[in-house]
Formats: structure tokens, sequence, C-alpha cells
């Protein structure tokens, strides 16, 4: 398993449009091929700012499955406008024993 993490800092008074959008895109994220699961949460001590959370079964089924898809397309069209900065997406796995 892969968990995709991605620190989303929205436009300042475009949150409840972003939330509106994401909510239709969580239908295209949570279609695609090795997707596990997701959660979008919301800083409590920075207003705009959040972290999406999204596990994957391999790190191809993101990187290559999702982003070269045509649903990625409509993903892109419903929430990259929303992003002051550009998110950066890093990828992590689990390694060792959990605690």
């Amino acid at each position: 398993m892969v968990t995709e993490i991605a620190m989303l800092n929205i436009i300042p008074g475009m949150e409840p449009d972003f939330l509106a959008s994401f909510e239709k895109a969580e239908s295209i994220i949570s279609s695609m091929n090795g997707y596990l699961q997701h959660e979008l949460l919301k800083s409590v001590a920075e207003a705009g700012k959040y972290v999406l959370i999204v596990r994957w079964q391999t790190l191809e089924d993101h990187t290559e499955g999702f982003r070269k898809s045509a649903a990625y397309q409509e993903w892109k069209r419903l929430l990259h406008h929303f992003y002051d900065p550009f998110p950066v997406v890093e990828h992590y796995h689990r390694t060792g024993k959990a605690a």
C-alpha cells in the first residue's frame, strides 16, 4: 500500500466552492483502479489549509493509472484552480512494525 499526501492551500474566499467541487471529485478518484480510501482534513490552525490523504494499492495506480487517465482531466478541471501555491504531492509506505 502507498499513501499519497498533498498539502492543499486554498485561495482565500474559495473554500466553500472548493469543498463543493471536492465533493464531486471524490467519485472520480474513488472509482480508479487501485484506489483504497481517502480523507480530506482541514487545519484547525490555518484558514484554507487542508491535507488530502489517499491510499493506493501501488504507486503506479496513482502516478500511471490515475494521473494518465481521462478521469484525471476532470479532477484537474474541478480542483486545480483553487490551489495557491500548487500542492506538492508525496508518497509514503509503511516500514517496519507499526507501533
